[in-house]
């Protein structure tokens, strides 16, 4: 099949009707007769060899033909969009780049690496949270262009995804005032803690770290969102097991201090793409950050000891 014979009309309709997912519902919205919009799809999967949906209940879902059908459709129409948007006005369209962020995983560090998308005019950001399997998955289907995580994917979607770290963040213990000096390990035996979640990779190295110096812990509260973390860490007397991006305001004005530095123990933030042969072009923007400028200037600490130099 060469690619003039694709009917681009019926493309049109069959990313329509994947959008969506309910044929009835795009027809009455495109002002053509069911049968009509079935037909002119089904000669799309003709052309094309390869069905396109699937019954999923009420709703229709795309084989995996069709996924790769509605990515490439999708690329069209938003170009065919960009460039008449562009002739018509005498000016670049805006470029939209959506971004998935795992839901943990630090709204300062979200922000930071967002930054020059807000600066740049014609520039639209669409910035979404959820769970990372959610988001892999997505990101495999063209559905979202970028996943910020803490973690790599797996290798179970082989060579389709592209990972790389673009910070590594030393994970501190912080909270209000003390008329005391912290000691790690020491001292975690008499405070109560704030801390990240079982599932979480921080939790689970600073517990065997714990177990390691024969320290227990006093758990207050088990948090899996760092933005109520930081919530709870203002407004209690607990200390908070955080990076210290998280809480980044919150010591530049004295609300929070940090009492220390945990050692060897850091959440690393990784920016990961779908392997494509044509990249966003925002892509390059935000990926070309240096560590420093997402996580800002930090205290100078001393490593040795995990507390922190005034």
């Amino acid at each position: 099949m060469k690619v003039e014979q694709i009917n681009f009309h019926h493309l049109r309709y069959f990313w329509a009707v994947a959008k969506d997912g309910n044929l009835t519902r795009t027809a009455a919205r495109l002002h053509v007769a069911q049968s009509a919009l079935s037909s002119q799809i089904q000669q799309l999967e003709d052309q094309l060899g390869n069905k396109l949906f699937e019954r999923e209940g009420r709703r229709l879902g795309l084989t995996e033909a069709g996924q790769i059908a509605f990515a490439y459709a999708e690329e069209i129409f938003t170009a065919g969009s960009q460039l008449v948007a562009t002739l018509e006005h005498g000016r670049q369209a805006d470029q939209v780049l959506r971004i998935g962020a795992v839901a943990t995983l630090s709204r300062n560090f979200q922000e930071s690496f967002v930054k020059p998308l807000l600066e740049q005019p014609n520039v639209r950001l669409r910035l979404e949270s959820g769970v990372f399997a959610d988001l892999l998955a997505r990101l495999d289907g063209h559905t979202v262009d970028l996943v910020l995580a803490n973690r790599p994917p797996g290798r179970e979607l082989g060579g389709r995804l592209s990972c790389r770290r673009v910070a590594r963040q030393p994970v501190s213990i912080v909270g209000s005032q003390r008329p005391k000096a912290f000691r790690f390990p020491k001292s975690i035996a008499d405070v109560q803690m704030i801390l990240p979640g079982p599932e979480s990779d921080i939790r689970s190295e600073f517990d065997a770290l714990c177990e390691q110096v024969g320290v227990s812990v006093r758990v207050l509260a088990e948090v899996d969102d760092m933005a109520t973390m930081r919530l709870l860490a203002r407004d209690t007397n607990a200390l908070a097991l955080v990076p210290s991006v998280v809480v980044r305001d919150e010591l530049v004005d004295g609300v929070l201090h940090e009492h220390c530095v945990v050692p060897a123990l850091f959440e690393t933030f990784y920016a990961i793409t779908a392997t494509r042969r044509f990249q966003h072009p925002l892509l390059k923007t935000v990926l070309a950050r240096t560590e420093s400028d997402l996580l800002g200037t930090n205290p100078r600490r001393d490593n040795l000891t995990g507390e922190r130099s005034e």
